[in-house]
């Protein structure tokens, strides 16, 4: 189990790496001259354009480029927003407590309902109940964010007027906080309800049919005890390792649900960057969503290898 964890770990290193080099020479790839297209000006005066092109190193070889961003990056320092001089990682640390918030409570309300859907509908296979949960849950699964979010926007806030169409709310007022965070939520959340209700489905049936489900059933325990006490425990598991999956593509995702609602937040801080070509907060908060993509996933594989005891991880992989 050690040499395992040591070597996700490493692969983790490795990926978070690649990620900082792609991000370091990203301003190298793009068509055109950077500092242009920052400025968004035709005549730039010289002292200015000197001046950006020393702030993000561009004078140096890609590799210096690459080697500094790397470097600065492992000490926390993601450069300068070279429009409001503000440090990169101070606007990312202000920022990210709104994202995790909602890509947590999307997470939360995907399990507390796609779970119980799942379970619902392996328990009475081939039922009307179940042929209906199995076509909200494919139609959940297709329904892309946004156009949850903006469905949600048109019901509940223009036509009906029952909750908030845009903004954060007062943190220091708990219901009005929790009320802008409604529709957010289950715009982010209504994907990754419909794909653990499928999973939680198909491990379900699996489980089911295993000897020691029969002897349960020999045993005279009810169905309810059955599906939620015994089948229910290992039926769980496939659906952890889902979990890192669906956070960090929570965290993604979560650009197109801040915009549409503009909720302050991580993405749609990079949404503003990437509009205004402001390329230091555009990879230093891409390199913060990657490398929380890539850190969820880490933490589920390993939490995956502790709670189900049937896994062994052999040396030799």
């Amino acid at each position: 189990m050690l040499a395992y964890v040591l070597r996700r770990l490493l692969m983790t290193v490795v990926v978070i790496v690649l990620i900082m080099i792609f991000l370091g020479a990203l301003v190298n790839l793009i068509p055109g001259d950077p500092v242009q297209l920052m400025l968004r000006s035709p005549h730039p005066t010289p002292e200015l354009v000197a001046q950006v092109r020393a702030q993000m190193h561009l004078d140096d070889p890609v590799p210096t480029q690459v080697w500094i961003f790397m470097s600065d990056a492992a000490q926390g320092d993601l450069g300068t927003d070279f429009r409001t001089h503000q440090n990169v990682t101070d606007l990312i640390v202000e920022a990210l407590p709104a994202t995790l918030t909602l890509a947590v409570a999307s997470l939360l309300l995907a399990i507390l309902v796609g779970i119980p859907l799942g379970v619902l509908s392996a328990v009475r296979p081939n039922s009307i109940p179940d042929r209906v949960l199995s076509v909200v849950s494919i139609a959940l699964i297709t329904v892309p964010p946004y156009v949850a979010g903006l469905l949600l926007l048109i019901i509940f806030a223009v036509h009906l007027q029952v909750l908030p169409s845009i903004g954060s709310g007062n943190p220091a007022d708990p219901a009005d906080y929790a009320t802008h965070l409604i529709l957010p939520v289950i715009a982010l959340a209504v994907t990754w309800i419909g794909y653990i209700a499928r999973l939680v489905r198909t491990s379900m049936l699996e489980v089911l049919h295993a000897d020691y489900i029969r002897t349960a059933r020999a045993y005279g325990l009810r169905e309810s005890t059955i599906a939620y006490k015994c089948a229910l425990r290992n039926a769980i598991i496939p659906t952890i390792a889902l979990l890192g999956v669906a956070f960090g593509s929570l965290i993604g995702v979560a650009v197109f649900v801040e915009v549409i609602f503009a909720r302050p937040g991580l993405g749609l801080l990079v949404y503003d960057a990437i509009l205004g070509r402001n390329y230091p907060v555009v990879r230093g908060g891409v390199l913060v969503i990657a490398t929380l993509f890539v850190l969820a996933n880490l933490i589920a594989d390993l939490l995956y290898q502790f709670v189900d005891p049937r896994i062994r991880v052999r040396s030799g992989r």
